[in-house]
């Protein structure tokens, strides 16, 4: 039991559904709402196929291509940090954003599903916790199990997430955005030094 828990805890805190809602009311704003719900669950589906990819493949695919976990590390907290810099300064209607929201399965493509639900701390954390040599099939199928679970309630707090975006208003999305971004900003870079660290032994 305590080691359920404690699965559980590691891959709540990589994940951070919370932290999510806002990123979700920030990218969709300019979505209709009755688009909002088939985002969600598109979102949801294809960071759950990311994420289940990398617990079957992820470490085979990075050992076949001579790439060592620290190094994956650190590129994936580069891409983070990249978004979390454009969460931050990013102006307030960009070409690019213009362009992503036209399509809302390309939002729940991006940036919702890579990388705020399954980012590269979440697929680092999925590859190390089924770590095939050192967990046994019980091991990686529970831990498979509690993501499901998971994502289920990353999926129940962004269908609430309209909502809480009425009573917060647009203001205060573009608020939240940005702070969740120098958050963000501030993990990517954690990420990245701890790639270092591990890398050289420091």
């Amino acid at each position: 039991m305590a080691e359920i828990i404690q699965i559980f805890v590691l891959l709540w805190a990589v994940l951070d559904p919370i932290g999510t809602v806002p990123v979700f009311l920030a990218v969709t704003r300019r979505h209709a709402p009755e688009e909002l719900r088939k985002i969600a669950v598109q979102a949801v589906l294809y960071a759950s196929s990311v994420l289940i990819f990398f617990i079957i493949a992820g470490q085979f695919l990075l050992e076949a291509m001579s790439v060592s976990l620290n190094a994956f590390q650190i590129s994936g907290g580069l891409v983070l940090f990249a978004f979390a810099f454009n969460m931050i300064f990013g102006e307030s209607k960009p070409e690019e954003e213009i362009r992503i929201v036209k399509s809302g399965k390309d939002t729940a493509v991006f940036p919702l599903a890579v990388p705020a639900i399954a980012g590269p701390g979440a697929m680092m954390a999925v590859v190390l916790m089924t770590d095939k040599h050192r967990f046994d099939l019980i091991h990686q199928m529970t831990t498979t199990g509690i993501l499901v679970v998971i994502l289920i309630i990353q999926l129940l707090l962004l269908l609430a997430a309209p909502r809480l975006g009425k009573m917060i208003g647009e203001s205060g999305a573009s608020l939240i955005s940005r702070v969740m971004g120098i958050i963000l900003a501030a993990v990517a870079m954690n990420s990245v030094l701890l790639g270092i660290k591990n890398y050289f032994s420091l």
